[in-house]
Formats: C-alpha cells, sequence, structure tokens
C-alpha cells in the first residue's frame, strides 16, 4: 500500500511539473542590475543588500560584533513620527527576478523532487522582499547605517492565482508599502511568472511589519505615507481596513471569548453524530463514515536552529520558520487526502516571539477542517527549553490546500479540538469564501 501511495505522488509530481514555458525574457527583463538604477534586483542579493542597509556582516563572528555595534544608533531614532518626512508608495517600490529559466544553476535550490518549485523557499524571497520594502520606505539618504529593525510581525494574507509554478520559467517579484501606521508597516507584494512571452500573476501576499529600535527592544516611528492619486489612496484605505479586521478578528478569538450560538449549534451536531447509539452515555463516541479523528491527523518536527539560519539581527529567519512550517504542513495535508495537494491560500501567520539562535523548535501540524476537497491545517511552532523543560510559542501557521479528490472529514473528540475546528473553519471560510 505504501509503494501504491509513493508511486501516485511521484507520478502526479511529474504531471504538475511539466513546463509549457516559451520563449525567453528580454534582455532588461532577464539581467537587471540595481546600480544602474533599475528597480529590478536580483534575489541572490537582497540579502546582501539588507545587511548592507544595517551594517550586518555575513560572518558569524563578525555579526555578533556589527550588532552590538548599533547599539550607538539609538540616538539617530525619531522623537516622533512628525519629524520623519512623508513617502510616497513609489519610494519603496522594488521588483525582484529569480530568473529560473534564463539561469539554469540557480534551479536546484527551488527545484522539488517532483520537478516542481518549492514554494517555502517563495516564502522566504517573499519575507526577505518585504524588510528590504520596509527599509527602502524608512530610507535616510544622510544616515550610513539604518538604525530601525524591522521584522515580520504578521503575514496577513498569501492568495495563489495561480497553482502550478513551473521549475524553469523566470519569476519576478514586485512590491511597495501600501499602509504605515505609527510603528508598523504593511507591504503589498506580487509574483509573476514568465510564460508564452509574458509574466502572468501567480500569488499575491499582504506582510505587516514592525519598526523596533536598533536592539530590537522597543518600537520605534517610521516615516508617514502620503497616497498620490486614486488607485494609492484606495490601497491605502485597504490597509485601514485590514487593521481593524486584524482588531475585531483578534478580539472574537475562540481564546477569549465562547464560540456564536451558530457555531456551537456545529459542535453539538457533531457530538450527536458520534455519539454510540447502542449505549446511553456520553464517552460512547463511534466514528461515523469516511471519517478521521482529529487526534489522529497531527504531523510533528523538531528543528535545531543553527547560526546559517540567521537573519540580519541575528535571529532565525522569518521566512526559515515559514519555510519548515509550510512543508510540514504540506506533508500531513497529503498524508491525510492522500495525494499531493494544492496550497489555496497562507493566512494569518503570526510572529509572536523570536526565534534564537540554538534553540530547539518543536512543529506541530493538525488537520483542523475539511470541506469537500479543502483540508486546513494548523502549524504550531515552540522553543523548548530541554533544561528547564519550558515550552513558549513563538509562531502560529494557517495553510489552506485543495485535493485532486474528496477527502475525510475530520472530527474533534474533545472541547478543546472542537474549538480547533471552529477556528479552522473561520480561517476556511475568510480565506475561501470570504
Amino acid at each position: 500500500m505504501l509503494s501504491r501511495r509513493l508511486l501516485l505522488l511521484r507520478s502526479a509530481g511529474s504531471l504538475t511539473g511539466r513546463s509549457f514555458c516559451t520563449g525567453r525574457p528580454s534582455k532588461q527583463d532577464r539581467t537587471p542590475d540595481m546600480a544602474e538604477g533599475n528597480p529590478l534586483l536580483h534575489v541572490s542579493n537582497v540579502r546582501n543588500r539588507l545587511r548592507q542597509i544595517v551594517g550586518a556582516s555575513s560572518n558569524w563572528r563578525d555579526h555578533q560584533q556589527a550588532m552590538s555595534e548599533r547599539v550607538s544608533l539609538s540616538s539617530m531614532l525619531a522623537k516622533s513620527q512628525k519629524d520623519l518626512p512623508a513617502k510616497t508608495m513609489k519610494d519603496s517600490y522594488l521588483e525582484v527576478h529569480l530568473p529560473l529559466g534564463s539561469e539554469p544553476q540557480l534551479r536546484e535550490k527551488y527545484l522539488t523532487f517532483h520537478n516542481t518549485v518549492r514554494f517555502g523557499r517563495l516564502l522566504e524571497d517573499l519575507d526577505s522582499l518585504a524588510v528590504l520594502i520596509s527599509y527602502s520606505h524608512t530610507y535616510n539618504s544622510t544616515l550610513k547605517k539604518s538604525p530601525l529593525s524591522i521584522v515580520t510581525a504578521l503575514v496577513d494574507k498569501i492568495d495563489m492565482r495561480q497553482h502550478v509554478i513551473y521549475p524553469d520559467c523566470d519569476i519576478k517579484f514586485s512590491g511597495r508599502v501600501t499602509w504605515v501606521g505609527k510603528t508598523s508597516i504593511e507591504a503589498k507584494m506580487h509574483m509573476s511568472q514568465y510564460r508564452e512571452g509574458a509574466y502572468a500573476p501567480v500569488l499575491d501576499a499582504t506582510f505587516v511589519m514592525v519598526a523596533r529600535d536598533p536592539e530590537n527592544k522597543r518600537a520605534a516611528f517610521v516615516n508617514p505615507l502620503q497616497p498620490d492619486g486614486l488607485e494609492e489612496e484606495k490601497l491605502f484605505q485597504e490597509g485601514e481596513a485590514n487593521k481593524l479586521r486584524r482588531v475585531e478578528l483578534s478580539t472574537a478569538s475562540l481564546l477569549k471569548v465562547a464560540p456564536t450560538d451558530e457555531e456551537r449549534k456545529i459542535v453539538h451536531s457533531l457530538f450527536l453524530n458520534t455519539l454510540d447509539t447502542n449505549t446511553v452515555s456520553f464517552r460512547g463516541r463511534v466514528l461515523p463514515p469516511n471519517s478521521v479523528w482529529m487526534e489522529d491527523a497531527k504531523l510533528k518536527g523538531l528543528e535545531i536552529c543553527h547560526p546559517q539560519e540567521r537573519n540580519i539581527f541575528n535571529r532565525i529567519f522569518g521566512g526559515f520558520l515559514m519555510r519548515k512550517a509550510y512543508e510540514l504542513g504540506w506533508a500531513n495535508a497529503c498524508s491525510y487526502g492522500g495525494c499531493r495537494p494544492s496550497l489555496v491560500a497562507v493566512d494569518d501567520i503570526l510572529f509572536q516571539k523570536p526565534v534564537d539562535i540554538g534553540s530547539l523548535l518543536l512543529l506541530s501540524s493538525q488537520v483542523c477542517y475539511t470541506q469537500g476537497k479543502y483540508i486546513q491545517v494548523r502549524v504550531h511552532s515552540e522553543v523548548f527549553d530541554p533544561l528547564t523543560n519550558q515550552h513558549n510559542t513563538t509562531n502560529v501557521f494557517h495553510f489552506t490546500f485543495v485535493s485532486d479528490c474528496d477527502v475525510p472529514n475530520i472530527i474533534p473528540k474533545t472541547y478543546g479540538e472542537s474549538m480547533l475546528f471552529l477556528d479552522g473553519k473561520r480561517h476556511f471560510n475568510q480565506t475561501v469564501q470570504g
């Protein structure tokens, strides 16, 4: 049975990975150079640009020294947002080129065994680009180093517009700042792929970044944003609406308030459908046909956080955390549905605490909601200290996948699992039906 499953996965991967790319981008699309004033930047140079901006080093030992020297930059921070000049959306606009087609030597890093593109790698690129976009917004030509420590606070949403990403076609990322608060920044990004003589949209992403002081301890002010024209004003208002929506969702969290009347009825209906009719007992539970107990739909992993995966501030790179969480969530959805799923959306990835180098990172994925061919997966990450036996949550990830066929119904057994079920349903409705 296992061999048949592996053969099925390999066959599906071969079909999905077939390339229909025709032609190649023009020279100006294929070989950009930021030094020539072109906003298009090679993906391999994004992290290097970030190191230059904050004065970080690519060497581990030098990196630690460079970070300690950043403490002196605190005096360069603005005392108020009013002290900073307003920026436009054009000031932060960037394009980043990932030439999978025109530079085959780059392809191996992004290639899967099934000849498709590793989406986790793209998450890393999006995270780095969001940081660079934010630094472009706060750029001050009079300073050699930025005193700001800009980090990812939240991945608000990533919507897939194309499920197939070809491994031998060039990719282009573009993005800009579309909203700012006093210390936070919203960056919208788009990814497209070169096919049939033009770039076609693949995904849209919205990240929320926060600015901190040089020691990454306290909030720091960022430049205000001045929309220019109706289109930019609309984007700015969407950012305001996104902020209000996040506040409403946080207020209505099942970790804070009871489920709604409708949700309580759903939970009770699930309970009644699993009662053993042969016994008059609340404990007698029977799994309905074509269903799986939630406790049997888990997959866990462990990562030792080495210096190689650090970001420019000497913590573990957020993109690395997203990649590992996505790959674990995908594997769980694949195992649950019995075939290779496609990603529909990434929703509400919350970065609660930074992950220090040397940490033991525990990842736990849970299928928490299903509907038809859709699988909603929640991945919880926490840092574990083996000496004190303490666990601290660092991130929560939400992924929506779709399978080629209908999947079994996920059934909660405990009250805690029922809350996970309802939370998964909320994320699914917001992502797919909203």
